[in-house]
């Protein structure tokens, strides 16, 4: 199965249908009537479908395990057609599209099997996707207009050469991912006046994220909250707290994290861990939620 622990929880939706076309009014009547001699088949279907989607996961090889929180089954008859529709929730990290497919799917099929004995002209006709809501991507294209971003690496080793950064360019790749461009990224020291300095900087260009990486443990050189105190006017604690959770699933140590979040006027200062895997797992958890600021402030702008 793919791998989908760097991922987090969201309320994820699906709606799918079929469609079972009979070959006469009497089966017709005969459903709505429950006069089929195998039993309720609107009932009996809809009870299977219910079984049918809490166990996609055993059907489907590559389907994820994962808790079925809701599920809804209907049906409508227009003519000689019976529509099923079935809607799916769950709150995980994978979507629920193949379970409410399978649902449909495992509800037209036992509708057949109930039916063949009374009409030997059954169809199922239209097995398909309707709609789905629910994680990442339902977040791209949120904005009208770019981000761009500054990466910000502090570290003694690695500003001196004698370490390669991996932990920047993990940021940058996850912003790529959701088309935030990354036109500036600089190495620093771990000197609290440079990290201000530089910070302040790009606060004053047109960089509507900073993201600073390094400095937010417990060493006696982690200075990178101390030195953002002071340019932050707007503290955003849900940020890194959101962060702190996430890591905490993956690894106990990341509660000692001092990573903190804020405003600087409409730009938005990160201080996230300097480890390769602290990086990337802080911006699997804080994105695409973070974008939601810069879509408040366009609407602020525009009324």
């Amino acid at each position: 199965m793919i791998d989908i622990t760097h991922k987090t929880n969201t309320l994820r939706i699906a709606m799918a249908e079929a469609t079972v076309k009979v070959s006469t009014q009497e089966t017709i009547d005969a459903i709505v009537n429950k006069t089929v001699e195998k039993g309720d088949v609107l009932e009996m279907s809809k009870t299977a479908g219910l079984f049918a989607v809490k166990k996609t996961a055993e059907i489907i090889p590559d389907c994820h395990p994962m808790p079925i929180e809701h599920t809804a089954i209907t049906f409508e008859i227009e003519g000689l057609s019976i529509r099923v529709k079935i809607v799916v929730k769950t709150i995980y990290k994978t979507g629920v599209e193949v379970e409410a497919m399978h649902g449909a799917s495992v509800v037209a099929l036992t509708m057949y099997d109930m039916l063949k004995p009374i009409d030997k002209g059954i169809e199922i006709e239209n097995v398909r996707l309707i709609k789905k809501r629910g994680g990442k991507s339902d977040f791209k294209n949120l904005l009208e207009e770019q981000l761009r971003a500054a990466v910000i690496v502090c570290s003694d080793s690695i500003s001196a050469g004698e370490k390669e950064d991996k932990a920047g360019k993990a940021v940058i790749q996850k912003l790529e991912a959701f088309d935030i461009l990354s036109p500036e990224y600089v190495i620093i020291p771990d000197d609290t006046e440079t990290i201000t300095t530089t910070v302040e900087r790009f606060c004053k260009t047109e960089i509507n994220l900073i993201i600073v990486t390094g400095g937010t443990g417990l060493s006696p050189r982690d200075n990178t909250p101390e030195a953002l105190k002071s340019l932050i006017d707007k503290e955003v604690p849900g940020i890194m707290e959101a962060a702190r959770a996430h890591g905490q699933d993956r690894i106990p140590y990341s509660m000692l994290s001092r990573g903190v979040a804020g405003m600087h006027k409409n730009t938005l200062i990160l201080a996230i861990p300097g480890s390769t895997n602290g990086a990337r797992e802080t911006m699997d958890a804080l994105l695409p939620g973070i974008l939601h600021i810069f879509k408040v402030q366009d609407a602020s702008f525009t009324h």
